[in-house]
């Protein structure tokens, strides 16, 4: 028998109106469901936003990725969760993978891809783009991404504060993401480069519990969850 189609779906950041057409036909028709989780007594945050497109008879198969910066255990996750997805494509049938945002961009499908590839080269992969996080930021706060010629620059803060000096520099656009819990930091280095007046922050971008800030002064002091799916877009001129 030969295998089933995986298909690798970007759901957007959060609200299920934005998942493409494409993706909601898919979701609509596919029998195998698998979805990514942070733990495994919670919910999945993609499943929720893209529950309402799956068809009524789909098997929901949930995947525990836990948020670990230990690369042994990340790695040996994504093996078995690449072993579980390669047992269901064998039986012919379709799977697909719900993935925040867009596929491609800080996910955790970039790395199961690239292990089920490994474990069977010849699997037929469909990815399914979905709208970015920033891209939704930018829209709920009129905020424009590119201007003429300006370079937009992309950040994954979390771990490293002297890229967001180096963004500065550079001017244009700065895209801030996976800031989790060095928001404090990151508005501390936007204030001491004069450019926090010129920032938006927004957290969950489409879902129920979102909140927008334009005055990024009033998130100083906030708990260690207030970075958690959040974006900031920062618009500086060059230095």
């Amino acid at each position: 028998m030969s295998l089933g189609t995986f298909y690798g779906i970007g759901v957007g950041p959060g609200d299920p109106e934005l998942l493409t057409v494409k993706a909601a036909s898919l979701l609509g028709r596919c029998p195998h469901i698998v979805v990514p989780k942070a733990k495994a007594e919670g919910g999945s945050v993609a499943l929720e936003i893209a529950g309402r497109h799956v068809h009524a008879a789909a098997t929901i198969h949930e995947l525990v990725f836990p948020m670990t910066t230990d690369k042994a255990e990340l790695s040996r996750r994504w093996k078995e969760s690449a072993q579980t997805i390669l047992a269901l494509l064998q039986t012919g049938e379709d799977v697909c993978f719900l993935t925040l945002g867009d596929a491609l961009v800080y996910s955790t499908y970039i790395y199961l891809l690239r292990e089920l590839k490994a474990l069977a080269p010849e699997v037929n992969v469909v990815t399914v783009p979905g709208i970015t996080s920033f891209s939704a930021v930018a829209a709920l706060t009129a905020f424009p991404l590119g201007e003429g010629k300006e370079p937009i620059t992309i950040v994954p803060a979390a771990d490293d504060l002297t890229a967001i000096r180096q963004a500065v520099e550079t001017g244009g656009t700065i895209v801030l993401m996976k800031i989790g819990k060095r928001l404090g930091d990151i508005l501390g280095v936007l204030d001491e480069l004069g450019v926090i007046g010129d920032a938006v922050f927004v957290q969950r971008a489409g879902q129920p519990t979102q909140r927008i800030e334009t005055d990024l002064r009033k998130l100083r002091g906030q708990d260690a969850e207030a970075g958690y799916l959040s974006v900031i877009l920062v618009h500086t001129a060059k230095k």
